[in-house]
């Protein structure tokens, strides 16, 4: 989805093995040649950048370090993948051949030097682990954890501790998760070499892509990029997104030109902190290279339809800065101005094409309509993004949706190697030096798993196509057999890796965005605004919701039926029960609360106030299709059509947020 990585072609060498150890204390200027075995034949490895660990025939693992792989194959043409568009992309395919084949072996070597690296580390030391780095010894010592049983140490190094806690090596920064605990935003420590595995993760992508894809480095990539707020914790730590990370780092900035992977937007535009004017300036870009366009992403669907509706509220400014040459002054940014004065000149026909194209109503195939030659759209449309494919089709005439890799603030996993087939059927294959990964066998009828009874976990190489398991990892950066929280369906292998279906975020009952929002932040925010209704003598008796993205923002919608306990008191006023959807707001975390502020890509809460005895007939209506009448209670969210339809049909009243809710980029320390 972003920059590949790979220096232009080396001069390929064969010489003798050398020791591992004789080389590590190379001049960092060296180039060393290496050959490795019938397995793989020449490694070229240039130290100021990357260390590579082998055994005499197979590639097992990479500690990447700043952004140039070399891993050079003789005479690569073809691959069990498809036939590679360039050389390079051979090596990078072959990469992917060494790892997935030896799954098992990759995953015990990654184990031992997560523990070897960690091995000072206060938390290893806690469970007794004296230096050990075989499995068993993890396995039987190491329990199986949650962000909340992690927290006191992560608030440790937040404030300011530097001792080796989680990880031997300091801690960079922290990376934000847009899940929550106590409605913030979660808190993942993060070593600089993990900022190196990402990269590496990201440099496989394009190589993949270009098997499907004939030809992208004939245009450029408009991908819709942004940066977000970061903060720093009481200790002086940076706390961001991981994208905002990615996007700041030299390994972006300074990424050396790949032909096939150029984009429209400058970096000046992408790095600005102002969302308005990056967006404008992505857009802007975009549109006076709109011939050169071959594919149009974001990271999510929904950034997508949110560049879309910019489109359709500013295309005037932007057909005006088009025809006159000169930018919008809302633009402040001083690096953008001075980057746009390079790109910007006057079109008086392109301007008149995008007002002729966007003054309608009709968005219907705006994607094609403006930018002709697009091949894919590049957004991920799986799990709770898969709600807004009908709309993305509505607006690119349903060109085909690629989703590429998968990852989180925790650790990244794996990509997918089929990244055209149909959304439904999108599969990622964890690719095995990312991190150490266990899983838990999924199954909903099961007791509430504790410390009492703890987990059985299977390994990365054992799992059963099939079934569903909730992922568990063990990084570098020093988290331990660390529940993620995602559910995950095995559909087959490649070579020795798993292959999986994203199925769920695990508790998560509404998403319009990245926000994530959970029955327990429901039923507080239920309760919170049903205080409101107490002056009234008026209580909740029973609520349902769902996330409504037919239109741009999404939103919560969430029904109500009320019971009046006193008629002789008056009902709540159309206000009152308008700020209990205010009231709601409030209570959500603060990912959520983000997005309807500051980013905008959520709308305001609605509720509907629904006519007495509506949940009863909800219920004969379960029990009509089969549900048992001892074991039915009213489902928390709904989004099936009959059920929706019922609901709809007994609105008595609507009510939305008045006003947006309480959001500041600080945390609540």
């Amino acid at each position: 989805m972003w920059a590949t990585v790979f220096p232009e072609e080396p001069t390929l060498t064969r010489t003798k093995i050398f020791p591992l150890s004789a080389t590590t204390n190379s001049d960092p200027s060296e180039s060393v040649q290496v050959t490795i075995g019938p397995a793989v034949n020449v490694a070229t490895l240039t130290w100021r950048s990357w260390k590579l660990t082998f055994d005499q025939y197979h590639l097992h693992h990479f500690h990447f370090f700043e952004a140039d792989l070399i891993m050079a194959v003789d005479s690569v043409t073809s691959s069990p993948l498809g036939p590679p568009a360039t050389e390079k992309d051979a090596k990078a395919l072959q990469f992917i051949e060494e790892t997935t084949k030896n799954t098992d072996a990759v995953q015990e070597r990654v184990l031992g030097e997560i523990l070897r690296q960690n091995a000072e580390a206060e938390y290893l030391k806690r469970f007794c682990m004296n230096g050990a780095t075989d499995r068993e010894s993890f396995k039987s010592k190491i329990p199986v954890v949650t962000y909340e049983d992690l927290q006191p140490e992560i608030q440790r190094i937040a404030n300011g501790d530097r001792s080796p806690i989680l990880s031997s090596r300091p801690i960079s920064e922290f990376l934000t998760s847009s899940g929550t605990s106590a409605g913030e935003r979660k808190l993942m420590p993060t070593i600089h070499e993990e900022l190196d595995r990402r990269t590496l993760l990201y440099s496989l992508l394009q190589p993949v892509m270009n098997l499907y894809v004939p030809d992208l480095d004939k245009g450029k990539g408009l991908y819709f990029l942004f940066i977000k707020s970061e903060t720093k914790t009481p200790g002086g730590l940076v706390a961001r997104p991981v994208l905002t990370s990615y996007y700041k780092s030299e390994h972006f900035k300074t990424r050396p030109h790949d032909p096939y992977n150029v984009y429209t937007s400058p970096n000046e535009a992408i790095l600005c902190s102002d969302s308005f004017q990056s967006m404008y300036s992505q857009m802007l870009c975009g549109l006076i290279m709109r011939k050169e366009v071959l594919r149009v992403g974001a990271v999510f669907a929904s950034g997508l339809l949110r560049a879309i509706r910019f489109l359709q509220i500013n295309w005037q400014q932007l057909a005006h800065d088009i025809e006159t040459g000169t930018l919008n002054p809302k633009i402040t940014d001083a690096s953008i101005r001075e980057k746009m004065v390079e790109i910007l000149k006057p079109d008086a026909e392109l301007a008149e094409f995008i007002r002729k194209e966007c003054e309608g109503e009709n968005l219907e195939g705006i994607i094609p309509r403006i930018w002709p030659n697009t091949k894919y759209l590049d957004v991920i449309v799986t799990g709770a993004m898969a709600q807004y494919i009908q709309t993305l089709d509505y607006y690119s005439n349903s060109l085909p949706k690629a989703c590429t890799m998968y990852a989180s603030s925790e650790c990244y996993f794996g990509l997918n190697l089929k990244p055209m087939c149909d959304p439904s059927e999108v599969s990622y294959t964890i690719m095995p030096m990312m991190g150490y990964f266990e899983f838990i066998p999924h199954d909903p009828s099961a007791p509430p798993l504790s410390k009492k009874s703890p987990p059985r976990l299977v390994d990365l190489a054992d799992l059963e196509v099939g079934k569903e398991y909730e992922l568990v990892i063990s990084t570098y950066a020093g988290l331990c057999r660390y529940r993620v929280g995602d559910i995950l369906r095995v559909t087959g292998f490649y070579n020795s890796a798993p292959q999986f279906r994203f199925i769920r975020r695990k508790n998560v009952l509404l998403s319009i965005d990245a926000d994530k929002t959970d029955e327990a932040e429901l039923q507080k925010g239920i309760d919170n605004a049903a205080e409101l209704l107490r002056e009234f003598n008026t209580s909740v008796v029973e609520y349902t919701s769902y996330a409504d993205t037919k239109t741009f923002p999404g939103h919560y919608v969430i029904y109500w039926e009320l019971m009046v306990k006193d008629p002789s008191i008056s009902a709540p006023r159309h206000e009152v029960l308008d700020q209990c959807c205010l009231v709601m707001e409030e209570s959500l975390n603060s990912v959520y609360r983000q997005y309807r502020v500051s980013d905008k890509t959520i709308g305001p809460l609605e509720i509907r106030v629904v006519k007495s005895g509506t949940f009863e007939e909800l219920m004969d209506y379960a029990i009509s299709r089969g549900a048992s009448i001892n074991q039915y209670k009213a489902p928390r969210c709904v989004n099936f059509s009959p059920i929706m339809e019922l609901l709809d049909s007994r609105v008595e009243s609507v009510h939305f947020s008045p006003a947006l809710p309480h959001w500041t980029p600080e945390r609540r320390h």
